[in-house]
């Protein structure tokens, strides 16, 4: 093949990719891509960012060492003060119709009482750091470690209660405020097992 033919190709390669580039730069700088949430996005562009998300998450995920006591019946008592408080207006609960913020959020906030294939690290990671563009906060930022590993844990036994069980869960469980303020009076603020000040 004579080398003027491959340099040729190349070239024809590279103005097709910068082509490209400049035609996305256009729409997104036109505004051509609906980003309401009342309009779901493309199947294509849903795929990317289902498929970003979930490798983004599994990948920050590895290192976190989980617990070993996430089925311990306080952690999960302190779990479902938590949820209740934090949670379950966009994640929903046993028993519970869909609330007016979890019609409106888009992607839709997974249902935390059905069963998923999520690892405790990766459910642990997302409370911490929430999910860019979906609505998800980041509890990290206010809450320290043990507390949001209660809340994993609480969400790991939540596709197993009845809409009464959770109810009594809730009902007995630590309240939100005192277990803020217990995690306050410690000294500086936990993360990943080491004091912060």
């Amino acid at each position: 093949m004579p080398r003027g033919s491959a340099g040729r190709r190349w070239g024809l390669m590279a103005w097709s990719l910068l082509l490209f580039v400049a035609a996305v730069a256009v729409a997104i700088y036109a505004g051509l891509y609906n980003i309401a949430a009342d309009v779901p996005h493309t199947q294509p562009v849903y795929w990317l960012l289902d498929t970003l998300r979930e490798r983004s998450v599994a990948a920050r995920a590895q290192s976190i060492a989980v617990p070993n006591n996430l089925d311990d019946a306080k952690r999960i008592s302190r779990g479902a003060g938590q949820y209740a408080e934090m949670c379950s207006g966009c994640h929903l609960a046993p028993g519970m119709k869909r609330t007016e913020i979890s019609q409106g959020l888009y992607p839709r906030a997974p249902e935390l009482r059905r069963k998923t294939d999520l690892a405790p690290a990766e459910q642990f990671w997302i409370v911490k750091h929430g999910v860019k563009m979906t609505g998800m906060p980041a509890w990290g930022v206010t809450h320290d470690d043990e507390l949001l590993w209660d809340v994993v844990a609480f969400v790991r036994k939540l596709p197993e209660l009845t809409p009464e069980q959770y109810e009594t869960m809730v009902k007995n469980a630590p309240k939100h405020e005192e277990l803020m303020e217990d995690m306050q009076m410690g000294s500086g603020h936990k993360q990943n097992g080491k004091h912060e000040q």
